[in-house]
């Protein structure tokens, strides 16, 4: 059986030793302690678990770890940088954009790689863009107005 002995999360090399085909959202949180991916559905269509792999959107949970080797991994703990919230993460507090959160990191990580792509989306784009991603709370028009609000397309400043 094949192991990992490294991964490259966050902008640093992380070293370990795991089994290649365990999930990559059970590396990142039981391994390497980055709980902020959740566990959802464990089928990749909820999108709680989302991270970047390669700046791409990527469902850690039924990504085998051994495919992300030698891969830029970016979890919701790498977009702050120095102290500072990434604009988006920002964004999705100042439009309120979560109730329970459990959906916030992958909804993030989703809207993050969309406005990488895109930098200022319509609002189709943005719920085109972040199809996949379940918020079992509801709270799509804020996720949308959040997006809105970090690219610079939102018709008025939300609360």
């Amino acid at each position: 059986m094949a192991r990992v002995t490294a991964l490259n999360v966050n902008g640093k090399k992380m070293t370990l030793d795991v089994d290649s085909t365990v999930s990559l959202l059970s590396v990142l949180r039981n391994d390497l302690g980055l709980t902020g991916s959740k566990y959802g559905c464990g089928e990749g269509q909820c999108g709680a678990c989302t991270v970047l792999l390669d700046g791409q959107p990527t469902r850690s949970c039924i990504t085998q770890v051994g495919r992300a080797t030698g891969k830029q991994i970016t979890t919701i703990e790498g977009l702050e940088k120095d102290g500072q919230l990434h604009p988006l993460q920002e964004a999705f507090i100042k439009a309120d954009a979560m109730q329970c959160a459990y959906c916030t990191s992958g909804m993030i990580m989703s809207g993050a790689a969309l406005l990488t792509k895109n930098p200022r989306p319509s609002r189709d784009e943005i719920i085109s863009g972040m199809n996949g991603n379940i918020c079992r709370c509801g709270t799509y028009q804020r996720i949308v107005e959040a997006i809105q609000i970090a690219s610079g397309t939102a018709k008025e400043v939300a609360k």
